[in-house]
C-alpha cells in the first residue's frame, strides 16, 4: 500500500492504547492502532482490582476493547513499527512489512518489556502462577507459598508486601543489591532468603507447583513473582528527542495532558512509569486520546 495519513496513530493494543483509540475516534479523528494484543502484559492476566469488573481475564478485556475501538471507527493493523521520525509537521512511521504511515499525532502506549528469567516453565505458566507484578497479583496467592526472584529493591519490596498475603515467602537472588534500610527490613522479616542461588526451572502441570534451584534443591511454591526490573519501551521515541523521567531514564515524561516535550507526541500507560495498573493505563489513555485528536484537528 502507499503512504496513508491518519489524524492519530496509536502504538500499542493494551488498555492504554485501546482507550486512547476509543476517545480519539469518537472525536471524529481518523485513527490507526498498531501492534499485537498478545504482546500486552495484560493478555495472560486475571483482573480483579479494576472498577466495575471482577475476575475478568486480560484476554477478554482486550478482545472487548478491540470491538469497541472498531465500533468507534478506528482501524487496526497487527504490525510493529520499526522507525518513527518527524517530517514536515507530521510523523512518519515505518512498519515491519516495509509500508509507511503518516500521522498528525502519535500516542505511545506500547507498555514496557518485562525482563525475563528465560528458564523452562516461565512462558508456559504465565498467568498460571508466574507473574511479573506483585502489586497486581499478590491477592491471588492468599495463604499460599510463593517465591520472588530478584535481588534489587523491586524484588525485596515485593517479598515484604507478599508477607501480608502469602503463608510463606521465599526470595531467590544471586546477590542482594538494596539499601541498608531495606536490607534491615528484609533481615528482620519472615521472608526466607536464598542468596547466591539461581532458578533453573519453574515446575508444574496445569499451574506452578514449585521451582528448582542451581544447587539441586526444590522449593514447593504455587506462585513465582519475577521482579528483575523493567526496560522502558522508549527506543522508537529516542530519535525524536522525547524526554525521559529524570530519576530512572526508563519511562517517558508527560504532563497532565499526557503530552511529551515533542508537540504531537503523547504517551500513556506503563510506558509512563508505575504503578502497573489497568486503571491507570485506561485513565491516561482517555486523556491521551482526547488530547491527540484535538491536536490533530488543529494542524
Amino acid at each position: 500500500m502507499g503512504t496513508v495519513c491518519y489524524d492519530v496513530v496509536i502504538l500499542g493494543t493494551g488498555p492504554a492504547g485501546l482507550q486512547a483509540a476509543i476517545h480519539a475516534a469518537r472525536k471524529k479523528a481518523s485513527v490507526l492502532v498498531l501492534g499485537r494484543e498478545r504482546r500486552s502484559s495484560v493478555y495472560g492476566a486475571h483482573i480483579e482490582n479494576y472498577c466495575c469488573m471482577n475476575g475478568v481475564t486480560g484476554e477478554t478485556l482486550l478482545r472487548e476493547g478491540r470491538k469497541q475501538v472498531l465500533a468507534a471507527g478506528a482501524d487496526f493493523m497487527d504490525e510493529d513499527v520499526t522507525e518513527l521520525k518527524a517530517s514536515d509537521n507530521r510523523f512518519m512511521l515505518r512498519l515491519e512489512g516495509g509500508d509507511e504511515i503518516e500521522a498528525r499525532a502519535v500516542v505511545l502506549a506500547m507498555g514496557i518489556s518485562r525482563r525475563k528469567l528465560r528458564v523452562p516453565g516461565e512462558k508456559d505458566f504465565l498467568g498460571k502462577g508466574v507473574s511479573y507484578c506483585v502489586e497486581c497479583d499478590a491477592n491471588f496467592f492468599k495463604g499460599e507459598r510463593v517465591a520472588v526472584v530478584g535481588g534489587k529493591s523491586a524484588a525485596v519490596s515485593g517479598a515484604l508486601t507478599l508477607l501480608f498475603y502469602a503463608a510463606e515467602v521465599h526470595l531467590v537472588c544471586e546477590e542482594l543489591e538494596v539499601s541498608g534500610g531495606l536490607a534491615g527490613q528484609l533481615s528482620s522479616s519472615a521472608v526466607k532468603v536464598h542468596s547466591g542461588r539461581k532458578v533453573t526451572a519453574i515446575l508444574g502441570e496445569d499451574s506452578v507447583k514449585g521451582i528448582s534451584l542451581d544447587d539441586g534443591s526444590l522449593l514447593d511454591v504455587s506462585g513465582v513473582f519475577i521482579e528483575l526490573g523493567a526496560k522502558g519501551a522508549v527506543e522508537l521515541a529516542g530519535n525524536l528527542g522525547v524526554a525521559l523521567d529524570a530519576e530512572t531514564m526508563q519511562y517517558i515524561s508527560v504532563n497532565r495532558n499526557q503530552e511529551t516535550n515533542i508537540p504531537g507526541i503523547f504517551a500513556a500507560g506503563d510506558i509512563c512509569g508505575p504503578p502497573w495498573q489497568v486503571a491507570k493505563a485506561v485513565g491516561e489513555g482517555c486523556v491521551a486520546g482526547l488530547e491527540a485528536a484535538a491536536y490533530a484537528k488543529r494542524q
